[in-house]
């Protein structure tokens, strides 16, 4: 089967790095299905639906980069790739480590002991 004839996937999984949420999405990033450990259901409810939605968003952005290369391997030419907006594998990995940096950095609360 060459690569014009594979179908392109319809949805997408991705874990968080303990592998505690595990979403799987659309390739816009729309929420398919999620499996969230039991432990982190005792978590803060924004931070944990922060991380869904990191993870959302981490999914589309792949996705986008398949459909590129699929694109690609289909015979478009590098100018029509550009205009698609479709993401780079350069253009995710900064994104992903940026939104990494974020995330980790983000302190759980605002409050401090006086």
């Amino acid at each position: 089967m060459t690569a014009e004839q594979m179908p392109f996937p319809t949805e997408f999984t991705l874990s968080s790095r303990t592998g505690s949420i595990v979403v799987t999405t659309t390739e816009q990033g729309l929420p398919r299905a999620l499996s969230v450990d039991r432990n982190r259901l005792q978590d803060d409810p924004e931070l944990l639906a922060g991380e869904i939605l990191r993870l959302c968003r981490q999914s589309a952005m792949r996705a986008g980069v398949e459909r590129r290369a699929a694109l690609r391997a289909a015979g478009l030419s590098p100018e029509l790739l550009a205009l698609t907006g479709l993401p780079t594998v350069d253009e995710v990995t900064k994104q992903e480590y940026e939104a990494e940096q974020d995330y980790e950095n983000e302190p759980d609360s605002w409050l401090r002991p006086i």
